[in-house]
């Protein structure tokens, strides 16, 4: 019944995944009971429509010869997937309880257990295994070695008569980087060409797919705007299954699902996807699924604050960077510019168990000074300071784009003979991560003169300001204008921070 069914299905039609067997437990059965109270369409005939091959088993409970052919003739379809649609009795075998509702969702009970062992003619204790079951499981451990002794020949010939092949295949498997792959990632000074993060980003992934061979990904119907396009590659696609363009279509949580599972497939695949940030709410629980099953998906997320302009507060994300960074497992990244967001990319692809989520602008942002690929991987670092002895007056902080606003605003201060720790925070999660002595060190104990500047929801930043500091965000829905308008009718300005900053020092 779930969205996220349709979503994955409909692309394994397409992509003819002629490997892909499903099985579909035709029961009848929800947990709020029969399935006719909601469910009445004929999911043969929609999976048909999908480009799947169907096969109906009748007989579920016992026609095991029926089900043994649908399978060989499963394997035989190569061209398209298939589904095995199987009914069944839930709960089949227990006298009182099969085929109800009550079944599904809690256990038997005692006495019903023994029951339902009688009516099987199960004599056996819980948990006995008897000897002819063992035997004929434990067949398949000699077949097992075998095929693979086999698999092992096999790939000892073709590591002798393709090496650089062989070792790109084993990186895949193994999961193990090619030496210096970091050396590709790009940096910039002040005097690069300021740029929208979504571009930069775009420079970085068609950096790095030179260098691992398992980064793959694409967007959700938007990556002319998303900027995920690999230059290098065609798409993925039936008859190009060796290109690394992925056309996810307008799918966002099948789409993340789908980067689940290619994450978790070989430690060596790195998978990243995008969309618009605001469309994160689309596929929120394949990200939560990323986070709890520690699967590396680089989620590359654009247009992400008010500054995206005229498409307005339906697509002006507000309170989704609050609501990642309260996710656990996940690293939040917002770069400010082109060495953070290689920075981002750098940690990304080495947090082996944890996805990352990449915030990036629509707009152009300058190249600052003080940024870097290092300083990203604490989370939190200081990108300009005029203060001694770890002493400011006040401590400016800036994530992604307001980080050019704090450091405009630290030079009018400075004019006015303040001393001023600009820091960018790029990571709540990495700068957590940081001993007590290097957290001092950005953020002195001493010093509660704090100001933080956001284009999203304040939710959050006491724990950095602290209660005596001032958090410049925005805790009401966007609106329809230019970015630089919008900006200043929200109060995200240098003259906002420099006046919050004089009321503290």
């Amino acid at each position: 019944m779930e969205g996220i069914a349709n979503e994955a299905c409909s692309l394994a039609g397409h992509w003819g995944l002629g490997k892909l067997i499903a099985f579909y437990d035709d029961n009848h059965i929800s947990i709020d009971g029969d399935t006719e109270i909601a469910f009445t369409e004929s999911v043969d005939k929609r999976f048909e429509g999908l480009g799947w091959h169907v096969i109906w088993v009748k007989n579920g409970n016992t026609g095991y010869d029926e089900i043994r052919a649908a399978i060989k003739e499963a394997k035989a379809v190569k061209d398209k997937p298939t589904l095995i649609k199987v009914t069944t009795t839930i709960g089949y075998g227990s006298p009182n309880k099969a085929n109800s509702y009550s079944v599904h969702g809690s256990a038997l009970g005692a006495k019903e257990v023994d029951a339902t062992r009688k009516n099987l003619g199960w004599p056996y204790e819980p948990f006995h295994v008897p000897e002819d079951v063992k035997g004929h499981w434990s067949r398949h451990v000699p077949q097992g070695a075998a095929l693979e002794a086999e698999w092992n020949a096999k790939f000892s010939a073709y590591e002798k008569n393709y090496k650089e092949e062989a070792a790109e295949l084993k990186s895949i498997i193994t999961g193990e980087l090619p030496a210096g792959w970091e050396k590709a990632l790009p940096t910039y000074t002040p005097e690069s060409p300021a740029d929208a993060t979504r571009n930069l980003s775009q420079q970085n992934l068609n950096a790095l797919v030179k260098v691992l061979p398992g980064l793959l990904g694409g967007s959700a119907d938007l990556a002319s705007s998303n900027m995920t396009l690999l230059k290098m590659f065609g798409d993925f696609q039936k008859e190009t299954p060796e290109e690394r363009n992925v056309r996810f279509g307008v799918r966002e949580h099948g789409m993340g699902a789908i980067c689940n599972g290619i994450a978790l497939h070989s430690p060596g695949l790195i998978p990243y996807c995008a969309t618009f940030f605001v469309f994160t709410d689309y596929m929120r629980a394949a990200i939560r699924i990323s986070a709890l099953s520690q699967a590396r998906v680089i989620y590359v997320m654009t247009h992400d604050s008010i500054g995206l302009g005229e498409d307005g507060p339906t697509h002006q994300p507000i309170e989704h960077l609050a609501s990642f960074r309260a996710m656990p497992n996940v690293l939040m990244l917002r770069p400010a510019d082109g060495n953070e967001t290689a920075g981002a990319y750098k940690v990304a692809v080495l947090k082996r168990k944890t996805p990352s989520i990449l915030a990036l602008s629509r707009q152009k942002l300058p190249q600052l000074a003080g940024t870097s690929i290092e300083g990203v991987q604490k989370g939190g670092y200081i990108i300009s300071d005029n203060s001694s002895g770890n002493n400011p007056d006040v401590i400016l902080i800036g994530t992604g784009s307001e980080l050019e606003i704090a450091v405009k605003a630290a030079d009018e201060l400075r004019k006015e003979g303040k001393a001023v720790r600009v820091v960018s925070l790029i990571s709540w999660e990495l700068f957590d991560e940081q001993s007590d002595a290097y957290k001092e060190s950005v953020f002195p104990s001493a010093v509660t003169a704090r100001v933080s500047i956001e284009a999203g929801s304040t939710f959050g930043w006491g724990k950095i300001v602290g209660s005596k500091g001032k958090a410049i965000g925005i805790d009401r829905f966007g609106a329809s204008a230019p970015a630089g308008r919008i900006y200043k009718e929200f109060g995200l300005t240098p003259e906002a921070v420099i006046a919050a900053a004089k009321e503290l020092c």
